[in-house]
């Protein structure tokens, strides 16, 4: 028999929370305060589990949950965000993840969801399922000595002024900057009243303890809030009492250049550092070129972050903007899935919908999800194989089309 996928009783959370540590090799069981805890903010409806019929035993977890996500242009769009994928080691290849799958994405598209997301923890998985490696990471280290910046740094020059915070303001004034930088920064999604009070202390997950972190803010001239770093340092020193600290930054939002750049020349000014990381940052971040010696920061991180699914093909063309004008029927195959069929997209207009076209390109729906955000390229696809060009300079078009000025960012894990 095979085993039965649905949605998890509320008495079934304790056995499915337990799974969910076995997954990712997590041997210790879930504390009964962390039970309590997470199924507070654990919808049901959303959380499917995989029973095996001869035990009874949960052996395979899915969770999703509401999210909006970002798009070039500005724009918001509802998307699926997917968390909390596991299958034992002992029910691997039954089938158990294809079936949860299924069972979210039609349940996505039924709410109205117009993308699904997620962090994918293996690279293979899931562009079977549709998704595509839409938005990068890297993380930098800087070495603070050979910046080349002013040791006698005072504060910005700009009339501005950073100051230390407590929790407390962090709280009051995050929320708002997240919302600023979300609003022009595509890959990013929003983040819960519960995600600022986890990050804070507010709230504390009992198998992650909260550690106190410093907290930054920088205001303009006029003392408005523009930017805001979250960071904490180890303690190392050799035995001849040198510092050889280093500082690691938990989060920066910056909402104007000037923010930006007082923030990261504060970070590398601060006694005893001798190092920063960065902490994860876009592929194209500023923080090299803010600083007189670009080569003082080296890249430790580069990889693939956010994935995304097009659940509506119509509604998430239609919601980002485009580059250029210029017109594309694109032939989408999703075997079985929400996302096939021909479609027109106008990118001076920004109109999408269902035609008859001849198709100008053919993609699968994960090669579509790689290119929804603007970071990869479609003649790099098409070079891969990935994208089949049916006219004549299409592939350049839908570069010149697709592609964003700036790269794409998600800060969040989720």
């Amino acid at each position: 028999m095979s085993a039965d996928v649905r949605p998890i009783a509320e008495s079934e959370f304790p056995a499915w929370l337990r799974a969910v540590n076995s997954g990712f090799l997590r041997p210790d069981p879930p504390t009964d305060s962390e039970i309590a805890q997470r199924a507070k903010h654990t919808d049901l409806a959303r959380t499917l589990g995989a029973f095996d019929p001869a035990t009874g035993r949960c052996v395979a977890t899915f969770r999703s949950f509401a999210q909006e996500l970002t798009v070039p242009g500005g724009a918001s769009v509802p998307a699926s965000a997917v968390t909390n994928v596991t299958v034992l080691p002992t029910h691997r290849r039954r089938g158990l993840l294809t079936r949860m799958m299924a069972t979210e994405l039609a349940a996505a598209r039924e709410r109205g969801d117009v993308v699904s997301t997620l962090i994918a923890a293996e690279y293979p998985i899931y562009g079977r399922y549709g998704y595509g490696p839409a938005a990068s990471i890297a993380e930098w280290e800087i070495d603070v000595s050979r910046t080349g910046l002013d040791p006698r740094w005072s504060g910005p020059a700009d009339g501005g002024r950073i100051e230390l915070v407590d929790a407390a303001a962090v709280r009051a004034v995050g929320p708002g900057l997240h919302e600023r930088l979300r609003a022009v920064s595509p890959g990013t999604v929003t983040r819960s009243a519960r995600w600022w009070s986890l990050a804070t202390g507010l709230e504390e997950m009992p198998s992650r303890p909260y550690q106190e972190r410093f907290h930054a803010v920088y205001r303009t001239a006029e003392g408005e809030p523009a930017g805001l770093a979250v960071y904490g340092t180890d303690a190392h020193w050799t035995e001849a009492k040198v510092p050889l600290n280093t500082l690691q930054v938990k989060d920066l939002i910056a909402v104007t250049p000037e923010a930006e750049r007082a923030l990261w020349h504060f970070l590398c000014s601060i006694d005893w550092v001798l190092k920063v990381r960065t902490g994860h940052r876009a592929p194209d971040d500023l923080v090299a070129q803010l600083l007189p010696d670009p080569r003082s920061a080296r890249i430790v991180t580069a990889s693939d972050f956010l994935w995304v699914r097009v659940l509506d093909v119509v509604r998430a063309l239609g919601a980002r903007s485009y580059a250029v004008p210029g017109v594309l029927v694109l032939e989408v195959t999703d075997p079985g899935g929400p996302a096939a069929g021909r479609y027109r997209l106008d990118a001076g207009t920004g109109e999408c919908a269902p035609t008859r076209e001849p198709a100008d390109l053919r993609l699968d729906a994960s090669a579509l999800g790689a290119l929804y955000l603007g970071d990869e390229s479609a003649q790099r696809l098409g070079a891969l194989g990935r994208i089949a060009q049916e006219r004549p300079g299409a592939l350049a078009l839908a570069d010149a089309v697709f592609r964003t000025a700036r790269r794409p960012w998600c800060p969040d894990i989720f």
